[in-house]
């Protein structure tokens, strides 16, 4: 039995998935990973797991910087202030 997945998504129980798991302070793989609600991934490498920090913080930076943008954060008021 075969299961379908979507395109640019990585099958969850595929070795090439890995998770940062906060139960267990650990890198694990798709099979080895037993609490989902608790973990984040899937990420490609082991190694980019384990670089879940570093990742989240540019995202949330970038998602920042976009919400500014759009918004119009980034000009400063007539008085100067932001």
């Amino acid at each position: 039995m075969s299961r379908a997945v979507a395109v640019g998504r990585v099958d969850d129980m595929s070795t090439e998935a890995w998770y940062w798991c906060f139960t267990h302070d650990r890198v694990e793989g798709a099979e080895q990973r037993d609490d989902p609600d608790n973990s984040l991934g899937p990420y490609p490498s082991a190694m980019a797991a384990a670089d879940w920090r570093s990742t989240t913080e540019q995202r949330a930076e970038a998602w920042k910087q976009a919400d500014e943008e759009w918004s119009g954060d980034d000009e400063a008021d007539d008085d100067g202030e932001p």
